[in-house]
Parts: structure tokens; sequence; C-alpha cells
């Protein structure tokens, strides 16, 4: 099995999770809409087929969630860091294209994920961008590519045109699947399918 999906999840815990939308519709509104997300992302991560799925929880491992899937908890000082290490440790296990996403997309499905695989077989990297600036989804092909953790703006909107350009200095390929949007803030709630949901 030469693909590998990374799942990154923050932990569910009230205060924790989804703070810039927590400070318009509450800690508890904010950890119910991640809940959802989390739920989303479990399922349909499972649901991706020729891949080693990993998870990898912000501070503790859940034995709950991904029952079967790999566990561990994310090793780094920030995103970059933490991103990095868990890819690192799949090429060294042997894998050949690894894809991560995060746990907080409403719309990620298994075909997405699918396709990025696909487009690694020739190409360097696959991004999911984001329509705040930066990205859902990261693929790659080789260990070389472990250059795009390294001094990021991680959380702003010029990461995805930032990462794009240095790749273009290296030389190395680069595909896109659709942009989608994250939920970070109450109107990206209301715009997701998951509006009616929470009464938006």
């Amino acid at each position: 099995q030469k693909n590998l999906l990374i799942v990154f999840a923050k932990n569910i815990v009230l205060g924790k999770v989804k703070t810039r939308l927590a400070k318009t519709i509450g800690d508890s509104g904010a950890f119910m809409v991640y809940k959802r997300l989390f739920d989303i992302t479990e399922e349909q991560s499972l649901k991706v087929k020729d891949a080693t799925l990993r998870v990898y929880f912000s501070d503790v491992v859940i034995r709950s969630k991904w029952v079967d899937s790999e566990k561990y908890v994310q090793e780094g000082e920030n995103l970059g860091e933490r991103m990095q290490s868990a890819f690192k440790q799949g090429f060294e296990d042997g894998y050949s294209n690894i894809i991560g996403i995060g746990a907080d997309l409403p719309e990620i499905t298994a075909d997405i994920i699918e396709n990025g695989f696909n487009e690694l077989i020739t190409s360097d990297f696959v991004f999911g961008p984001a329509e705040d600036g930066g990205y859902y989804l990261v693929g790659m092909s080789k260990a070389e590519g472990l250059y795009v953790f390294d001094d990021k703006p991680w959380s702003t909107d010029g990461l995805m045109q930032l990462t794009q350009q240095e790749i273009g200095e290296k030389a190395d390929s680069l595909v896109y699947l659709d942009v989608l949007n994250d939920i970070d803030t109450v109107e990206d709630l209301k715009k997701s399918g998951l509006a009616g949901e929470f009464g938006y």
C-alpha cells in the first residue's frame, strides 16, 4: 500500500475549538459545530479506498474515534512542524504518496481525497485551496517536498500564494483540486451546507 492519508484532528474541547467562530456563537455553539465537522471527516476519510489512514490528534488519542486506524499525538511547536513530522514519518515508513487534511471541512468527501491521490501519480504536489487563502488538503509524492512546511504564515490569507511561489521557484509540479470553504467564522457557517442544522 503506497498511499497514506493523514488526518490532523484537534481534540474536541469546549473553549478550545473554533475560537474565532466562538466569538460570535459562543463556546458551546462552536463546540457543536466542530463536533459535526469532526464526524464528517471521520466518515469520509474511512471511505477512502486504497490508502492507509493515520489520525494525528492535537493533544490525546481518542480511542472511540477511527477505531481501527493508526492513531498518534501530533508533535511540533506549530502547524508546519506538526504536519512535517507526520509526513516525514510516512515517507520513512515507505509510503510514496501522502495526503494530509484537517478535520474542519463540511464539504470534504472521499472522492476529493481519492482524486488527490490520482493527481500525485504525475505531480509532485496536490493542494485543495480554501476560500480564505489557505488550503484544506496538501499532498506530495516525494520526501523532498517537506520544505513546504518550513517558515510559513499559518492561518493567513497569503499562505497558498506563498507556497505556490516557493514550489515554482524549485521547479516542482503542482495541481489544484476544487476550492472549498472551511468554517472559521459565522459567515463561513452561513455559507456552508451545515447552516440549516445550526439555525442559520
